[in-house]
């Protein structure tokens, strides 16, 4: 071989491993900011839901992105820490479950994107300016928890029609004060349905049986639980409560009647986390987070479990098996 073809040779080597890397796609790296655990089924369906918008847009994870979670494990104090710690990973953009998360990777940055997967009351938790026009570095989907909050009510009285007083489950100590505004609607739909409410508070796991021994006290004849880390956590603890007390109950979460709670109304987290998906696709495609208007989920779930049902003593009536989503036999 001659000398020249030689050289000529190692160039071709050296050159062609440079043009490899400079045309493989740019692995985005996206930061997953949760309440939840990694383990629990209410979180990961949302994941689930997210990676899968981000495949129906093309990305391969491990190709051409990476998800950097961070769980709190119900934990809520530590959002704060996980999302510093996102933010000193340098992520392009962090993806932010529920409003805590949301609130927490706010406060943690004010240059890299956050998008929600599905926030409640997201102006007046003051994470964005207005839902058209949101400012700042937040955007994505922002829920308002008052119309499926009274549709749970008339659910119950649909299933229930002489129902009038419902004792509300939720605990103090996440909500910080009345859990509003879920329940300024409560209060205002009630009367409208021919009901009163009681509320019960519960602190951690211990309380829940004496919640339920006072909502019979007080002649309760159903339980609307307001979603918060100890009643997700504790879903089948409740529905077992439930059912032993003979006290109908309705979630916002499907996960919570799988396990034998009677009921859930509420969004369809899992559409909620794929639509969101699309945001982070056009942020990283240069859109900026302030000019992207807040979109609302357009999808909730009726879902019954009739074994706890026929358990109770309870029939659901056809009309309303006919619109429900689910039916858990």
């Amino acid at each position: 071989m001659r000398r020249r073809d030689l050289i000529t040779g190692f160039t071709v080597l050296l050159v062609a491993p440079r043009a490899a890397e400079a045309q493989a796609p740019k692995a985005h790296r996206i930061g997953y900011l949760a309440q939840g655990y990694s383990f629990d089924r209410h979180s990961t369906n949302q994941l689930d839901g997210f990676r899968r918008g981000l495949r129906e847009l093309g990305y391969e994870e491990d190709h051409n992105f990476g998800i950097e979670p961070r769980w709190a494990e119900l934990n809520l104090d530590r959002l704060p820490a996980l999302a510093a710690e996102l933010v000193e990973l340098k992520v392009e953009l962090i993806a932010a479950v529920a409003t805590r998360a949301s609130l927490a990777a706010k406060q943690a940055t004010s240059t890299i994107p956050i998008v929600m997967t599905l926030s409640l009351h997201a102006v007046e938790s003051g994470l964005v300016d207005s839902l058209s026009r949101p400012g700042g570095n937040v955007t994505g989907m922002s829920g308002l928890s008052d119309a499926t909050i009274v549709k749970r009510l008339e659910v119950l009285k649909e299933v229930l029609p002489r129902l009038e007083r419902v004792a509300v489950l939720w605990t103090p100590d996440f909500y910080r004060r009345t859990p509003e505004p879920q329940w300024r609607a409560l209060e205002a739909a009630a009367p409208r349905v021919g009901m009163s409410l009681h509320p019960l508070e519960a602190r951690v796991a211990g309380d829940l049986e004496g919640a339920f021994e006072a909502a019979a006290q007080n002649a309760a004849q159903a339980i609307l639980v307001l979603p918060d880390p100890l009643t997700i956590r504790y879903g089948i603890r409740l529905a077992q409560i439930a059912v032993r007390h003979r006290l109908p109950t309705i979630f916002q979460d499907r996960e919570s009647v799988e396990v034998g709670g009677l009921m859930s109304y509420g969004f369809d987290f899992y559409e909620s986390s794929r639509r969101a998906a699309a945001y982070v696709d056009k942020i990283l495609k240069g859109a900026k987070p302030a000019d992207l208007p807040i979109e609302q989920p357009t999808q909730f779930q009726l879902v019954i479990n009739v074994k706890t049902a026929k358990t109770l003593g309870i029939t659901v009536p056809a009309t309303l098996l006919a619109r429900a989503d689910e039916v858990i036999e």
